[in-house]
């Protein structure tokens, strides 16, 4: 099962120390667009779910780069725990155990440049001001080159 993950870039570089990302119940996002639906439609509305989330995750970490991070990850449906709709077409569910490198399949985060907007909405979770910016796309073999300019 193909699920979003909300993150931060500190969290990315304890997943590059660890080789996982760590957590007993790790809450994710999942597309659920039903037989009828859009399968892409609703993969894009659960990264873009899991960026809000990752917006809770920045304002709990005020020292973390204003940068939302999303994992995506390929689940065995063994470790995948639903917990419901979320939105029409995303399901918020739990990953069990934590999520092994191996498994991730992207990055997406913002640009730089969103800094700014993504720090206003983190601080206020009614601004809407990060929904502007669109999450870039980058290959796992990338987080340690988006770790280190994230602290440059």
């Amino acid at each position: 099962m193909y699920v979003f993950l909300p993150s931060t870039v500190p969290a990315l570089a304890a997943l590059l120390d660890r080789g996982r990302l760590e957590g007993e119940a790790l809450t994710a996002f999942t597309a659920d667009a039903g037989p009828d639906g859009d399968t892409e439609e609703a993969e894009y509305d659960a990264m873009y779910a899991a960026a809000r989330a990752s917006l809770r995750l920045l304002a709990e970490d005020p020292g973390a780069p204003r940068r939302r991070v999303v994992l995506a990850a390929e689940m065995p449906d063994a470790a995948v725990e639903h917990g419901g709709r979320h939105a029409e077409g995303v399901a918020r569910v739990t990953v069990a155990g934590g999520v092994p490198y191996k498994k991730l399949r992207s990055v997406h985060i913002d640009d730089t440049d969103a800094a700014d907007d993504v720090a206003e909405s983190a601080a206020d979770p009614a601004s809407e001001a990060a929904e502007d910016h669109e999450l870039m796309w980058f290959g796992v073999q990338e987080i340690r080159y988006l770790v280190e300019e994230s602290h440059a």
